[in-house]
């Protein structure tokens, strides 16, 4: 026996048998239940589906069939196969993380992606942070910071999720917060009135979750950096090519920032970028460079898995075509009238006669593109005398879990956010939920 199998069966002799965990299992579950019971709550309660479900972990995957793209509630944007391979490989061992192999001296993490952000925005340096809240947070605290000033318009004050809002974010960063305009129009001459010797930068962030209509007016990020001061530009979903997908021209370019000239341009890399959880911020060296050196950075620094999830999507927009087709996002919002159908049909069939195809609108969600309608079929179920709301919890409550959406009474199996592999298991989960 080789010195690797000996160990793996080392390995397995030190795991707890059978018996013991489900003794241990039955223990617990057996005192909640007495402690119910002494409570005065229902004593009808299936045990076994109480332990089962004591095993399951908390955080598991689903199927998303409410048909919107980027939903924050599932954990936004699916990884490509690319970056969860990636992912996947960097969390075995170690790896060179903050060690450059070449010289053998200690080396930034922020390199493993500034040349591809560089390369993909035309910027001159590049780092990621955990989310696009913290890169704002970074950038406001490393421009502005005590004793000086940020600049935002009244138009762009936005309350983000969680109830988390910019005047706030601004007044973590000990920067004060200048605002200019009125809620509907800021013109230059307002933003070029605030400037004095205390201003640290101006911030104009995109309202990603809604939309100004009618006597409207905002100024561009050309025209602002214009002005002489560093520009903070927040342009949120993390569109870099615009032609990948119908609806992305409506969204932020973070390259037309970059060339406009902001210091710092921000912008999420779980939207519409299609990769995990973090914040991009690309810009000049000087001001990149600002923000590295703040001693914030290390507490908002992007984590080794993201990281290498990041890159590998990255990496994927080198070829637009190759983009379109393994990042998720991308090819669930560029998915064909045909596929769609294809996919509505197969699953309406496979679940039975209480499942009929209707037409539907799905949204991007994650705060992009609030005002695009995403047409395209669905599968509507018959919940029958039970309800639509017991239903979808029937379907929450699979294996694995489906999360629907209810309309006007109906529950609806949106294609556009399942892959065709999923369509059989949610034909199935949909099957036992309907009984």
């Amino acid at each position: 026996m080789g010195a690797r199998q000996s160990a793996g069966v080392s390995v397995l002799r030190s795991l707890p048998s059978v018996d013991r965990l489900a003794t241990v299992l039955a223990r617990e579950v057996l005192a909640e239940q007495r402690a119910a019971l002494l409570a005065g709550e229902d004593a009808d309660v299936d045990l076994v589906e109480r332990a089962r479900a004591r095993l399951q972990p908390s955080l598991r995957r689903v199927i998303n069939a409410t048909g919107v793209v980027v939903h924050t509630n599932l954990g936004r944007a699916p990884l490509a196969a690319a970056a969860r391979a990636a992912a996947a490989a960097a969390s075995e061992g170690y790896s060179n993380l903050e060690l450059d192999l070449a010289t053998g001296a200690r080396g930034s993490r922020h390199a493993h992606v500034e040349a591809l952000l560089c390369e993909l925005t035309g910027a001159q340096a590049a780092m990621g942070v955990n989310n696009c809240a913290a890169a704002t947070l970074l950038a406001a605290a490393a421009l502005g910071g005590s004793g000086r000033e940020i600049v935002v318009s009244r138009g762009q004050l936005i309350e983000i999720g969680g109830s988390f809002r910019l005047p706030e974010v601004i007044a973590q960063s000990g920067s004060e917060l200048v605002e200019v305009g009125t809620t509907n129009r800021t013109r230059l001459g307002d933003y070029a009135a605030a400037l004095t010797d205390a201003t640290g930068a101006i911030l104009r962030a995109h309202p990603s979750n809604f939309r100004q209509q009618g006597f409207v007016e905002e100024v561009a990020v050309e025209d602002l950096c214009g002005l002489g001061v560093p520009v903070i530009d927040d342009v949120g979903s993390g569109v870099l090519d615009p032609a990948l997908a119908p609806g992305l021209e409506e969204e932020p370019d973070a390259r037309r920032s970059v060339r406009a000239g902001a210091a710092l341009t921000l912008f999420s890399a779980d939207k519409l970028l299609g990769g995990p959880q973090a914040g991009v911020v690309v810009g000049t060296r000087e001001h990149v460079e600002r923000a590295r050196r703040h001693p914030l950075a290390r507490a908002l620094r992007i984590d080794k898995l993201s990281l290498a999830a990041l890159e590998a999507t990255l990496a994927l927009y080198r070829d637009p075509q190759l983009a379109r087709r393994e990042i998720p996002v991308l090819a669930m919002l560029a998915a064909s009238q045909q596929e769609l159908d294809r996919r509505a049909n197969a699953l309406a069939d496979a679940v039975g006669e209480r499942a009929s195809v209707v037409e539907a609108v799905a949204k991007v969600g994650g705060g992009a593109l609030p005002l695009l309608e995403l047409r395209g079929p669905a599968v509507v179920l018959d919940p029958g005398a039970a309800g639509a709301d017991a239903l979808a919890a029937a379907l929450r409550g699979g294996a694995p879990p489906v999360v629907a959406r209810i309309a006007a009474g109906r529950v609806l199996l949106d294609p556009r956010t399942m892959t065709a592999d999923e369509v059989a298991p949610t034909a199935a989960a949909a099957r036992a939920a309907l009984g």
